[in-house]
């Protein structure tokens, strides 16, 4: 990983304190990374090292306490809350480990959702869905209920919904941590794939350093806030 200023997802001195009372906890602590455009980079690191909170502060779910975060050179962390969330939805894609599916939607109004709010009409959502789930290789399940689907077939579905307003970075958020082994794999051949063949820039949370090893490009560790390691692999 490069410290430099040539890259797409680059953040500077970035903290976040949380406070309780007179109580303050150090989330992160002055993180300074760089991430290359079309790079799959793994984060690492234990329960309380500030994984998820760098995760939702790239994602722009929250707002540093000090630093920056710049994305293609825009400085991210000034932006106002409608520009946060026009960010979300057309730069951001996020995955998570509990899928968050709506259990009264097929898996095609699942992708589709997100594409109600971009305005962007019934028949499009719909092609813009089935050929999603046709490349997370789901497309004999458009119409099963995620209670109808296997965990890993729910993460398919979750994936292709990130995909849907065609983001420019993907978030995963421990994405195979309810998984077996098998499925993990799966999951991160297709995540793999769509970083290989279709250029898009991948940060994943993971505690499977075997799969990290395998398919990041590089791997940043996470100790207490800060970044204790970073190795390139590739």
């Amino acid at each position: 990983m490069s410290t430099g200023v040539d890259g797409f997802i680059e953040t500077t001195g970035l903290s976040k304190v949380y406070a309780s009372g007179e109580v303050e906890l150090a989330a992160l602590r002055d993180v300074t990374l760089s991430v290359a455009r079309g790079r799959l980079v793994g984060v690492t690191g234990a329960s309380g090292s500030g994984k998820s909170t760098l995760m939702n502060l790239l994602g722009g779910l929250d707002t540093p306490s000090s630093g920056t975060i710049r994305v293609a050179g825009r400085l991210i962390s000034d932006l106002n809350k409608r520009e946060l969330a026009l960010y979300r939805r057309n730069t951001i894609g996020m995955i998570f480990q509990s899928f968050n599916l709506v259990n009264a939607y097929t898996a095609l109004e699942n992708v589709a959702f997100p594409l109600l709010f971009a305005d962007v009409a019934k028949k499009q959502r719909r092609e813009r869905a089935a050929e999603l789930l046709k490349t997370v290789g789901l497309e004999s399940r458009v119409d099963h209920r995620p209670t109808e689907l296997s965990g890993g077939e729910q993460q398919r579905v979750a994936i292709a919904r990130a995909l849907v307003n065609e983001p420019e970075i993907l978030l995963a958020d421990e994405p195979t941590g309810n998984l077996d082994s098998k499925t993990s794999r799966q999951i991160m051949e297709i995540l793999s794939n769509l970083n290989r063949r279709g250029g898009l820039t991948i940060v994943m949370i993971s505690h499977e350093q075997a799969l990290l090893r395998e398919f990041a490009h590089e791997v940043i560790a996470l100790q207490d806030g800060a970044v204790v390691t970073r190795e390139a692999l590739r």
